[in-house]
């Protein structure tokens, strides 16, 4: 099929595992080689249930790989990844699906399909192959697209959506899996502002621990309750945007200057010009 479907198998159809509706997933000390590059490097990351964790950080600082390895879909060099504090190859495949849903950046297809079509990709964690749609499968899609307010829409083509409303199709789909878990990576990249902040405002209403990937800072600051920065695989600091988000850090991790300006945990960063004095 297509990369819409994150969802996976464990190759037998046999459910290895079935995590609670309060599993628990977290990295300790993940380490992950490639080629004999270390791109990640001992990075622990144990986001509280409901809450919204940022990684942040430099591009090729290992966010990605970060959240395939919380996914499953990679498995670490040494270290471990748990569900419930048990590894996530004892669990399965299939189970940890069923309970962690992925969104991508961009998601492509060469098939003709419906919004609901798509949305029904995230039902696959619950059926086995050729099994019948099941009411619980239209309950829960029907569900995601009303959170989504993408109801009005679920016949429409896949392919003449704009970026931003494929995105939040992809949201749904991730609704539909009924996971507890969401990863997103850098979920706005390409989109418009508005787009940007419909979407993040759209993940953090939901009822989900949510561990998303951002290259913008404001936003990070804006929607997340604590942040991770990576840099060259390694976490750097974690704390609330306010803890996170000084001058010096911005600095070191990024190259570049700014002002940190607000109070609290929802600090405003402005960028400064190599002239621009510093207040």
């Amino acid at each position: 099929m297509s990369d819409i479907a994150t969802a996976v198998e464990d190759g037998t159809g046999a459910v290895s595992g079935s995590p609670s509706q309060g599993g628990h997933l977290r990295a300790d000390g993940v380490v992950r080689r490639i080629g004999g590059r270390v791109v990640l490097d001992g990075v622990t990351l144990a986001p509280h249930p409901g809450e919204t964790v940022g990684l942040l950080g430099p591009n090729g600082s290992g966010k990605s790989t970060l959240l395939r390895l919380l996914a499953g879909v990679l498995g670490p060099t040494a270290g471990r990844v748990t569900f419930d504090g048990d590894p996530l190859p004892r669990v399965g495949r299939r189970a940890v699906a069923r309970r962690v849903a992925v969104v991508q950046q961009e998601s492509h297809t060469q098939t003709e399909m419906s919004v609901r079509d798509v949305v029904g990709l995230g039902r696959i964690p619950h059926r086995r192959a050729w099994t019948p749609v099941t009411p619980d499968d239209r309950r829960a899609v029907d569900t995601a697209l009303e959170r989504t307010g993408l109801a009005d829409r679920a016949g429409q083509s896949w392919h003449t959506l704009s970026g931003g409303e494929r995105q939040r199709v992809q949201i749904a789909r991730a609704l539909a899996q009924e996971p507890g878990e969401l990863l997103l990576d850098e979920p706005t990249n390409h989109l418009d502002i508005q787009y940007q902040l419909d979407l993040l405002e759209l993940a953090v209403s939901l009822p989900v621990t949510t561990v998303i990937a951002l290259h913008d800072l404001n936003l990070a600051a804006m929607y997340c309750d604590r942040l991770v920065v990576l840099r060259d695989g390694r976490a750097v600091a974690e704390g609330t945007p306010g803890q996170v988000l000084t001058p010096a850090l911005i600095r070191d991790v990024y190259g570049v200057r700014a002002e940190v300006t607000g109070e609290g945990d929802r600090p405003v960063v402005r960028f400064l010009r190599r002239g621009d004095p510093e207040i």
